[in-house]
């Protein structure tokens, strides 16, 4: 069923504002340019209007804190099908594009500025080259879809094709018109997708059971060591996978730049911070009033955007920060959890079984 959504007046007697449009589908293309967030808080546009070689041009491109890109089209007046395919054939050339066209695309969109130092900019961290484009999701935005549409893009996404919907919807509200947006499937999905599906050909492998995790941010290693957790914050890009973790899982855990740490098993599902608690001192205490920054932490806490979630994990062998270990070509990515599929995963593992010898305990 169509997917629709309505805002009503607040007040005694609620009243449904009215549906409308904008004058162009071209207006609704330059508003997201003006305000990226519109799409989400999580992506910065880097490309415009890019010509394929395919006979045609993608509407937006923009690139993840993992350094995955997000392609996006905009239904304008093609067919509900018709999008599906063009989109679909537009992945095609985004997964080609290679670090050096990427910044060319880049310094086109933003007047010849530097991709690497606005990503620093953006995102607080340096762009992985070696992540650069190592995979992608597909974003549709329109009105509606009809039924046969949906069930398209549900089928590709059941099948960890990394593909969503965006919906916006105008209405008016006396001489003002209001735009609503709502998602076809859940962005956790999406990201999960095009986390552990390398978008590069051959190199995909089954998973072999075993998670990555990624440890930054927030909170200090010591402290994750000694209270036995994973944790992340600063936007819900970095905390929903967190999700993916359940009970008995094994974790493979990297700082990044820096190099493993730690395997563990997961105990618990994520919890929010102001109901995570530890044993300290003697008795059991919300991991925000013991941990150093814990006050920063807890004044984050109420926001759903910035705040810090929790996994417990039982430790099964660590290492000091000082002494995390790494090779040439061993596995990273920037997503705070994933299972990874791509090439040298299994191998990764096998050689941190030699370094983290009670991985099996």
């Amino acid at each position: 069923m169509p997917i629709k959504h309505a805002i009503w007046k607040v007040g005694q007697s609620p009243a449904p504002l009215a549906p409308s449009a904008l004058s162009t589908e071209q207006l609704l293309e330059d508003m997201i340019v003006a305000e990226p967030r519109m799409l989400s808080s999580e992506w910065m546009l880097i490309g415009r209007q890019e010509h394929t070689g395919y006979g045609g041009r993608i509407d937006l491109l923009a690139i993840a804190p993992d350094s995955s890109l997000v392609l996006i089209e905009l239904k304008r007046d093609r067919t509900p099908r018709e999008i599906v395919a063009q989109a679909l054939d537009y992945a095609s050339w985004v997964d080609r594009l290679s670090s050096d066209k990427i910044a060319q695309i880049y310094r086109r969109f933003s007047n010849g500025h530097d991709l690497g130092a606005a990503f620093q900019q953006r995102f607080g961290q340096p762009l992985d080259e070696d992540n650069l484009n190592a995979s992608h999701q597909i974003i549709i935005v329109a009105a509606s879809l009809d039924d046969s549409t949906e069930r398209i893009i549900g089928y590709l996404n059941e099948r960890e094709i990394p593909i969503n919907v965006l919906f916006f919807q105008v209405f008016e509200h006396g001489t003002d018109k209001l735009i609503s947006r709502t998602r076809m499937i859940d962005p956790e999905e999406t990201q999960y997708n095009a986390a552990t599906v390398p978008a590069k050909h051959g190199d995909r492998e089954r998973w072999n059971g075993e998670f990555f995790a990624s440890f930054g941010g927030g909170c200090t290693w010591d402290e994750a060591r000694k209270f036995g957790f994973i944790s992340a914050g600063g936007g819900i890009w970095y905390t929903q996978t967190l999700k993916l973790l359940k009970p008995g899982d094994r974790v493979w855990v990297r700082i990044p730049r820096k190099g493993y740490v730690g395997v563990g098993r997961v105990i618990d599902p994520v919890q929010d911070g102001e109901a995570f608690t530890v044993q300290h001192e003697g008795s059991e205490r919300c991991i925000l009033d013991v941990l150093s920054n814990g006050a920063v932490l807890r004044a984050k806490a109420t926001d759903p955007d910035q705040a810090e979630r929790f996994v417990r994990i039982q430790w099964l062998d660590t290492l000091p920060a000082d002494q995390a270990f790494d090779e040439l070509g061993m596995f990273g990515n920037q997503n705070t959890v994933c299972k990874p599929t791509t090439e040298g995963w299994r191998g990764t593992v096998e050689r941190l079984k030699t370094v983290f010898k009670n991985w099996g305990a």
